[in-house]
């Protein structure tokens, strides 16, 4: 028989906690690298597909962060999957400032960066990394905000 927490659709057990700090860093991290391929693979595939190259970048990290955001709620900032409003604005706010770090960022590594063979994947690394770095501060310390024991 479901418990009323059950029936209402809401879950009032406490958390498992999530992992330590290293713990976090290295799911991120592998969720991110699983992600990148995401983003990477879609980037690369708009552009062959003749999409301007900023559009194919926008376009790509929306995919990537998305799944990130899903997969690093899931598995790596397990504690503070209180969702709701405050959780999913802060998630907005967060990738709509990324969005603009790492796409910004790309336009300019390329527009810095010499007519090299690995032009495009040297620009794309750099933005990634930018937003990857300021994603996992900001989503630990804030949107994921674990409650004080």
């Amino acid at each position: 028989m479901a418990t009323e927490s059950q029936a209402s659709g809401t879950d009032s057990s406490p958390r498992a906690p999530s992992p330590g700090l290293l713990g976090q860093i290295s799911r991120f991290v592998l969720i991110g690298g699983f992600c990148a391929l995401v983003d990477f693979g879609l980037y690369w595939l708009l552009l062959q597909a003749g999409t301007w190259v900023h559009l194919a970048k926008a376009l790509s990290f929306i995919a990537g962060t998305t799944t990130a955001y899903f997969l690093n709620r899931r598995f790596t900032f397990t504690a503070a999957q209180k969702g709701g409003v405050g959780q999913l604005g802060g998630f907005i706010l967060l990738y709509t400032v990324t969005f603009f770090v790492n796409v910004g960022t790309n336009a300019l590594a390329l527009s810095l960066l010499p007519d090299l063979r690995w032009r495009v994947a040297i620009a794309w690394i750099v933005a990634q990394g930018t937003a990857t770095t300021i994603n996992f501060i900001m989503l630990k310390w804030v949107v994921f905000k674990e409650p004080r024991s």
